[in-house]
């Protein structure tokens, strides 16, 4: 199975579990009357509508360039995951503001049942769907699938959080603590999403790195080792490089003055330079764009 097809199932069987754990969230956290069982429902909807632009996205990666878009639609993945990074850190922020209110109201009164219940069933399947996710990502690396990934041990904590939380309460229900309750729907939502937050917060970063163009430390650093080794063996008169990812797309450039030496080297030998630079940055294939221009006049560097 190719990659982009993979892909394609994986966030379709995403999709169809965070529908059923978004219905399940939110009409037992009206049963319950749980917030924070609600903040967990809306979360997975939230996720879900995440998860059909992301299956869009893949669908569009799997074309072919266009006239109007000749590089491909790489540049889409990284504006899809700033867009859902950024929805999941507000809903956490909401949700927290939301949480701190319901303290200084006093908390409420919930049914522990029903809560109890939701948790334990939605914390075993939503571990189940990270784990099986993880690992058959681990074999494409997609930036997207990893995005929904993370949304799944977000909400496993969730709902492993919801459980401890609701199991406590019950307990102290019969004993001099009751009076603490109230205090722990609104507490636990306040925790958790103090707790996830940083994680779209993180996958925001990151795409916007790419969304401004910014050049991955590790690969100009790769490429700065390189054309040092290579002016070494060569004696190139200078040399400069551009580098940049955007999605799953690695886009590449390095401009060589060469030598008087070479002013009559042949297409074999400069060939080999090439393959030196391409087997140097790695990942061949039709996401990586790589132009390796000769020349002896500097002014077109």
């Amino acid at each position: 199975m190719q990659a982009t097809e993979l892909e394609q199932r994986i966030l379709k069987r995403s999709l169809l579990g965070t529908v059923l754990i978004a219905v399940l969230g939110i009409t037992v956290g009206i049963l319950s009357g749980s917030l924070s069982i609600i903040f967990d429902g809306m979360f997975s909807a939230l996720d879900a509508a995440m998860c059909s632009l992301s299956l869009l996205v893949t669908r569009l990666l799997s074309q072919q360039s266009s006239r109007r878009f000749q590089h491909g639609f790489w540049h889409i993945e990284p504006l899809v995951l700033t867009f859902n990074g950024s929805l999941l850190a507000v809903l956490c922020f909401y949700a927290f503001v939301n949480a701190i209110k319901g303290m200084l109201d006093g908390g409420h009164e919930l049914e522990f049942g029903w809560g109890m219940f939701y948790a334990v069933v939605v914390s075993i399947f939503c571990f189940f769907m990270f784990f099986r996710q993880r690992r058959l990502n681990r074999s494409i690396e997609s930036e997207l699938v990893g995005l929904d990934t993370k949304s799944w041990l977000m909400s496993a904590c969730i709902s492993s959080a919801l459980l401890l939380a609701f199991s406590i309460a019950w307990i102290l229900e019969g004993t001099r603590y009751r009076h603490l309750t109230p205090y722990f729907d609104p507490g636990v939502l306040a925790l958790l999403t103090l707790v996830l937050i940083p994680m779209p917060v993180g996958t925001v970063i990151g795409a916007v790195k790419e969304v401004l163009l910014i050049t991955p430390q590790d690969l100009d650093r790769t490429l700065r080792e390189l054309m040092h080794a290579l002016t070494s063996d060569y004696g190139f008169v200078s040399h400069s490089h551009y580098a940049t990812r955007v999605g799953r797309g690695l886009f590449v450039e390095v401009h060589i003055v060469l030598p008087e030496a070479m002013e009559h080297a042949g297409i074999r030998q400069l060939d080999l330079i090439r393959e030196r630079i391409s087997h140097a940055i790695g990942e061949p294939g039709p996401d990586r764009w790589l132009t390796v221009a000769f020349t002896r006049d500097a002014r077109w560097l």
